[in-house]
């Protein structure tokens, strides 16, 4: 049997990666970010039920603690914010079991900045700022426009995202459709958001804008605060460029307390559906007790960044070597 061994992208796409990377690293240098690394190999992993994880044994006798792959740097790197160290970015590798497709590979490659003092509309300029000089190379600037996940939501099916009438779903459903929809979501409004956001939502989006998508409904909020004027809705935005979701960034939730309440709902929530368990993070709860500043940060998939500036159809043509199953 011939076993493949070359690399499933084209070597140019490998010079250009490179650029890029210099190009990432160029601009957080001229901002005064410092760029830092965090563990891959974890003893705590997050909680949200949406992700699945890598997890391992180390052999340590005579204990063999269980260690994960990190989702995200997240909580390591707040807790260098916590430690004092200013504005940081990073740029590693992260992993996600269970995903695997068109724009998936388990393991990927992406670019997490914070930004201290800041708030989430000044993160977002920025988010553009990086985006557009990124694909500069490639094509003309791309517009921006910045509207609100409820306003997007109710423009592209009718639906009110902070109202939730299951019969309106369902009727939206059927008339779209989507006939797995009511099996799948049940009485879940959040799960029926993701999966009308994802069939419908994101299809609507116009090509070669840098969509900014903030306000996100607080049954999503993760590790977002809440709005001040309005609890029904979380200082969250994600950033999409031809329908296809790049980045995920938070007003980051500083509150220790409110954020083990959620730690422990999502846990609930993994035991009450036959989900893997785990546990919260201590040394990230322990930081957020010590103070973390005030500050806003985002997650960017470097590798469908590359897809968007390639005009690539798939992310294994901008993998050297992507999982094949």
């Amino acid at each position: 049997m011939t076993v493949s061994w070359q690399p499933s992208c084209p070597l140019e796409h490998l010079r250009i990666r490179a650029q890029m990377l210099a190009a990432i690293r160029r601009f957080f240098e001229v901002r005064d970010v410092l760029e830092v690394e965090t563990p891959l190999l974890c003893p705590a992993t997050g909680t949200d039920p949406q992700l699945d994880f890598f997890s391992s044994q180390f052999n340590s006798p005579p204990n063999r603690p269980t260690l994960f792959l990190q989702t995200s740097p997240e909580f390591a790197m707040k807790r260098l914010l916590a430690a004092g160290s200013g504005s940081i970015y990073q740029i590693c590798k992260a992993f996600r079991n269970g995903e695997a497709g068109r724009y998936h590979n388990p393991e990927f490659t992406i670019l997490e900045w914070y930004r201290v003092g800041y708030d989430l509309r000044q993160l977002m300029l920025e988010v553009a700022e990086l985006l557009q000089q990124l694909l500069q190379p490639f094509r003309a600037e791309l517009p921006t426009q910045q509207i609100s996940y409820q306003q997007l939501f109710l423009d592209s099916t009718g639906l009110d995202p902070l109202v939730f009438c299951i019969s309106d779903y369902q009727a939206y459903a059927a008339a779209n459709a989507l006939p797995e929809a009511s099996e799948l979501c049940g009485n879940d409004h959040a799960l029926w958001l993701d999966f009308i956001f994802s069939h419908r939502v994101q299809q609507m989006m116009d090509n070669d804008t840098i969509y900014l998508l903030h306000g996100y409904p607080a049954i999503q909020s993760s590790l977002a605060r809440l709005n001040v004027d309005d609890s029904r809705i979380s200082e969250r935005f994600e950033v999409f460029i031809n329908g296809v979701e790049l980045g995920n960034g938070f007003y980051e939730l500083a509150d220790p307390l409110e954020q083990e309440a959620r730690f422990d709902k999502e846990i609930a929530y993994r035991l009450s559906h036959g989900l893997p368990a785990v546990a919260k993070d201590a040394a990230f709860l322990q930081a957020l007790k010590c103070g973390l500043p005030d500050c806003s940060g985002v997650a960017i998939g470097l590798d469908r960044l590359l897809m968007i500036a390639l005009g690539s159809e798939s992310i294994s043509d901008v993998l050297t070597f992507p999982v094949r199953v």
